[in-house]
C-alpha cells in the first residue's frame, strides 16, 4: 500500500482549525476514488515534551497509480484547493510505502 501523509504544525487557533478540519475538510477527502484508509491522529506530545505539530493524517491507496489518480480527481482537486485554503502554512505533505516485515 501507497499512503499519503500530512502532517500540520499547530496552529494559532486550534479550535477553529479542528472546526474546519473535521468539520469540511476531511469530509471531502473521505470521498476522493481510491481512498482505502483514512487515519487521523492526534500529536499530543513527544519524549521531550511539547511537539509543534497537532494532526497526522495518513490516507491509503492501493498504489501510486491510484494515488496518482485520486489526486487528479475532481474529489482530490477539492480537497487540495481546500486544503490550501486553511492550512497551506502548516502542512507537510510526503508519499510513503508500507513496509511489511
Amino acid at each position: 500500500m501507497v499512503k499519503l501523509i500530512a502532517l500540520y504544525k499547530t496552529p494559532e487557533n486550534i479550535e477553529q482549525f479542528d472546526e474546519h478540519y473535521f468539520g469540511h475538510h476531511t469530509e471531502i477527502t473521505k470521498k476522493i476514488p481510491g481512498l482505502r484508509k483514512m487515519e487521523v491522529t492526534k500529536i499530543v506530545g513527544s519524549p521531550m515534551g511539547k511537539s509543534e505539530y497537532h494532526i497526522l493524517c495518513e490516507m491509503y491507496y492501493d498504489d501510486h497509480d491510484a494515488l496518482k489518480a485520486a489526486m487528479k480527481s475532481d474529489e482530490g482537486k477539492a480537497s487540495g484547493k481546500d486544503l490550501m485554503s486553511f492550512a497551506a502554512d502548516l502542512v507537510t505533505l510526503m508519499i510513503g510505502e508500507e513496509i511489511n516485515e
